[in-house]
């Protein structure tokens, strides 16, 4: 028997975030253990009039194809995904395997080659994000493996997982539509300034956001939401920054992330564990060389690191930083096959100005600001 909150999960997602509206192309992509995730949005999207087609994935599957794969097999481009994205009107995504470490033993430059490949793909899928034309949202089927990732009975990480969404409200969408009421506010602040400066533990980076938008994430785009974000000015970002918590890319961690920055290009790189994979990132392309991202977390129903960005990027008190590809609605011109957020705990003594006003500090938005 379905979980009812997937069922409630399923009705936001088709009628909030991306609103199906009758005859709309619905492309619905999940690993084959989020089957039952598939079941219910595929249900909710006809019910909403989506002419729905579905893609089932394996990561046992894309093992094969990392460890045996030649180099000009790992550097094929993904038509499958260039036609789908050419014909959809809405992709409907969710994350969850049956195992997070399925690619620990495979080489960086492995999945460096395979993330080149999709560059095709991620290039359209850019723009019609950024001109409208394409509605996505992703979201998080609750698995064991994610479950023991983070720590958690499988029982705890799906009440976890809801919770984020709000989903335990009588009412999730009047929820979300307060909480867009409220970063909006933000939104209208932050758009009014061309420079920020974050500052926390062996950090201090300066980040021009001149004539770039802040974009309110209210459960539209991805979901679980919470976070305001933005993109940099491509040569606007100077000093060091520190990641608090390990960097995940599939499935690997890098630990105690260190970059030095000047005029937006990434200089220097260090990293406690995993360096060597922080570096084969970096040099995926010229646009992973720089930041496509800078964001601050606001949803305060997620307190801890669960080692998904998904939610840990919307930790309330923490900021984060993506290398890569930025993003077209906030006016961001880097492009890169790559987009990697990287978290900062800003909760003990963290500071965040605006054009050298402090707007945020502890974790918190100071509201006597907007008064």
């Amino acid at each position: 028997m379905n979980d009812p909150r997937l069922t409630k999960l399923a009705n936001l997602i088709v009628n909030y975030s991306v609103s199906v509206k009758p005859d709309e192309n619905v492309f619905i992509i999940c690993d084959e253990v989020a089957i039952p995730w598939m079941k219910a949005m595929v249900e909710a999207s006809i019910k909403a009039g989506g002419k729905v087609e579905t893609l089932i994935k394996c990561q046992e599957v894309n093992e094969i194809v990392l460890k045996y794969g030649s180099d000009e097999q790992l550097s094929k481009p993904n038509y499958l995904m260039e036609e789908i994205l050419r014909r959809a009107d809405v992709m409907l995504t969710a994350w969850g395997g049956r195992n997070t470490k399925i690619n620990a033993n495979v080489q960086a430059d492995r999945i460096r080659k395979q993330t080149q490949s999709e560059s095709s793909w991620r290039k359209l899928f850019s723009q019609k994000m950024g001109d409208g034309s394409l509605r996505w949202c992703g979201t998080q089927y609750p698995t064991y493996s994610d479950a023991q990732e983070a720590a958690m009975s499988l029982s705890d990480y799906e009440d976890f997982v809801y919770n984020a969404g709000h989903l335990d409200k009588d009412d999730p969408v009047a929820e979300w539509e307060r909480i867009s009421a409220e970063q909006e506010r933000w939104l209208n602040y932050l758009n009014g300034k061309s420079k920020l400066h974050i500052v926390s533990e062996n950090t201090d980076i300066t980040i021009d956001t001149t004539g770039r938008t802040w974009i309110n994430c209210d459960g539209k785009v991805n979901f679980p939401d919470g976070e305001i974000f933005t993109s940099p000015v491509e040569d606007g970002v100077n000093g060091h920054v520190t990641f608090s918590f390990p960097g995940i890319y599939a499935g690997k961690e890098i630990e105690e992330i260190r970059l030095d920055v000047e005029k937006g290009l990434i200089v220097k790189a260090t990293a406690e564990k995993g360096e060597d994979l922080l570096h084969a990132l970096i040099e995926t392309d010229e646009g992973s060389k720089r930041f496509g991202e800078v964001a601050i977390g606001t949803n305060y129903n997620i307190k801890s690191f669960t080692r998904n960005m998904l939610f840990d990027e919307k930790i309330g008190g923490t900021v984060h930083m993506a290398i890569g590809d930025s993003m077209v609605d906030a006016g961001g011109l880097n492009r890169s096959t790559l987009h990697w957020d990287m978290l900062c705990d800003m909760r003990n003594q963290g500071k965040i100005f605006a054009d050298g006003e402090l707007f945020y500090q502890n974790g918190e938005f100071l509201n006597s600001v907007l008064d």
